[in-house]
């Protein structure tokens, strides 16, 4: 029991990983991006922020998740950089919307898919080999 008492866990440090390899440093290495697991209570804000109902004749009332506005919330909380919510990245890219921010940056597909599948996996939505590999080198 007491290995689940709270503080027993080995917390998650912050991870990096090359999601483009269009942005590079002043050596010309690709830049990383820093990425943190969030909390299940907030993954379940933006679920709740990402559901709406509709009345379906016959049916009632339907919930609805915008799963991939869903994805991308979570991606946008995850990514602790780039932080596409900052307000000079919304000002430069003339949107309030972060989402909108990250697929301006991430405009290569491959990009956007690879940064929502690391927010994914991070958040313990892909792979368990993910998590158990980040929980040793912590």
């Amino acid at each position: 029991m007491s290995a689940f008492l709270p503080g027993a866990a080995v917390e998650i440090k912050e991870v990096k990983e090359i999601i483009s390899y269009r942005y590079k440093d002043a050596k010309g290495n690709p830049i990383p991006f820093r990425f943190k697991p969030i909390s299940t209570e907030r993954i379940e804000e933006l679920e709740k922020e990402c559901t709406t109902y509709k009345k379906l004749k016959g049916q009632g009332r339907v919930r609805e998740l915008d799963t991939q506005r869903f994805a991308a919330r979570m991606a946008i909380e995850t990514t602790v950089f780039p932080n596409f919510k900052s307000k000079q990245f919304r000002e430069e890219y003339k949107t309030q919307d972060p989402v909108e921010v990250a697929k301006k940056v991430l405009c290569v597909g491959g990009e956007y898919t690879r940064w929502i599948e690391k927010a994914n996996d991070l958040n313990g939505f892909g792979d368990d080999e993910t998590l158990e590999e980040m929980a040793k080198n912590s």
